[in-house]
Order: C-alpha cells, then structure tokens, then sequence
C-alpha cells in the first residue's frame, strides 16, 4: 500500500474513531435494488444487490461510516464485496446553500484486492440542486488518476406523492485516456427517475444511462459484466431507528 493510501486508511479510522468517542447519532440503511449502479455502469453484471450502511454522525457536521455492497466484475476479478470506509463534514452556508467534503476508501474483498483506491469529494447543495467533485489520485490502483464531476436534482410535489430526481455525471482523467492500457474515454452518464416513501420504507425506479462509454460496454466476460447499457433499476430501502 502507497503512503498516500496508507495516511488516507489512518484519516478515515481516525475520524470514524474519533466520532464514536463523542457519542454520534447512530443509523443504519438497508437497500435491495435490481442492479448496483456507479456511475452508469453495472457493478454487478446487472443482477441485484444487497446493500447495508453504518452510519455516524455529530451535531458539528462531522460524520463517518461503513457501507457494503455484494459486486460482481466478471471473470477477470474474484472480488464479490465491496466495503466503503467514508469520513466528512458538511454545513449549511445560508439557509438554501450547503457544503460537503470527504474522502472514501473504497476495499474489495476476495482473492484479489489489488483494485483498492482512496477518492476524496467535495461539494455545494443549493435548494434541490446537488453538485460534487470526486477525485483520486490512483483510480482502481492504476497509478492512473481520475475525476467525476456531478449534478443532482430532486424534488417532490407530483401526483400520488411521487418524487423526482435527474443525474448528469462526467469521467475524465488519466485513467480514461489512457488508451493503450485500458481502452476506454472519457464519458457522460445520466439518469432519471421516480421515488415514492411509504412509511419506513423508500422507493424508487429509475433509467440509468452510460452508454457513452461505448469503448468498455458489452466487452465484459461475461458481456452483463462491467456493462454502460440504459436499463431500468428499482430499488427500496428502510433506515433504522425508525421515527416514531
């Protein structure tokens, strides 16, 4: 593990430590969903996923946690988890505008762990609209850095109490132009989509896109596998305690 990696493990535990020293509020999220979305690509060869988060948090805007999911890469990696140790702090600005920054470091569990990496975030809410930036300076451990840029917008007053949400996102650095090791470009991805909340429990259904990254779509072994292709993804999810 390079020193970078290895400070940036001991500034998430560190944090996450210290939060639990001054007695956090404490929750945890459930999710199952169709497919496990990142950024316009499948990461588990567009079957479903089981997701699970711990999550800590101080009246300060400090906060850190744990975050799991099962993946699925194909032939060419072992790894079948994904762990997310993530510590940050956010604030509001004025009433509308909203800060966030962070870091998460992102553990694959299995016969190979060589795809480890560390991305640090920031980023500013105004009203409905989200923007961030994430960053890391060795992608996937390529020695390769990388870049995803942002933009959210979710809102509610629709008939029968549905939700809305649109996501525009952008990949671009080494790592995607990098063309002899890897093969791919730099490439949008976005997605639309519906919510509904029904006591404790949330849903949603949306269309994710990252076609655009037509280098990498369809190439996967098997071909689901690491797939950009529109599909549809439900999903539903419950956050403990619940509210009385």
């Amino acid at each position: 593990m390079t020193l970078l990696r290895s400070t940036a493990v001991a500034a998430v535990l560190l944090s996450c430590a210290g939060l639990v020293r001054a007695e956090p509020e404490l929750s945890s999220t459930f999710t199952i969903t169709s497919d496990y979305d990142f950024r316009g690509i499948t990461r588990t060869a567009q079957d479903p996923a089981l997701q699970a988060s711990l999550d800590l948090a101080l009246d300060s805007g400090a906060y850190g946690g744990l975050w799991a999911s099962n993946v699925d890469f194909g032939d060419d990696t072992d790894s079948d988890m994904e762990i997310d140790l993530i510590a940050g702090y956010g604030g509001a600005i004025t009433d509308d505008l909203a800060y966030d920054v962070g870091a998460v470091l992102y553990v694959y569990q299995g016969d190979d762990d060589d795809i480890n990496y560390i991305e640090a975030y920031g980023g500013l809410s105004y009203k409905i609209l989200s923007t961030k930036l994430w960053i890391s300076p060795d992608y996937l451990n390529s020695d390769d850095s990388a870049y995803y840029l942002e933009a959210n917008l979710e809102g509610g007053s629709l008939p029968f109490d549905l939700g809305w949400l649109v996501h525009v996102g952008y990949s671009g650095g080494e790592f995607f132009n990098d063309a002899e090791d890897n093969g791919l470009d730099e490439y949008y991805d976005w997605a639309v989509g519906l919510t509904r909340t029904f006591g404790p429990f949330d849903f949603a259904v949306k269309w994710a896109d990252g076609s655009d990254l037509e280098e990498a779509d369809g190439t996967g072994s098997p071909p689901d596998a690491n797939s950009s292709e529109g599909r549809v993804i439900f999903s539903v999810s419950t956050t403990f305690p619940w509210s009385e």
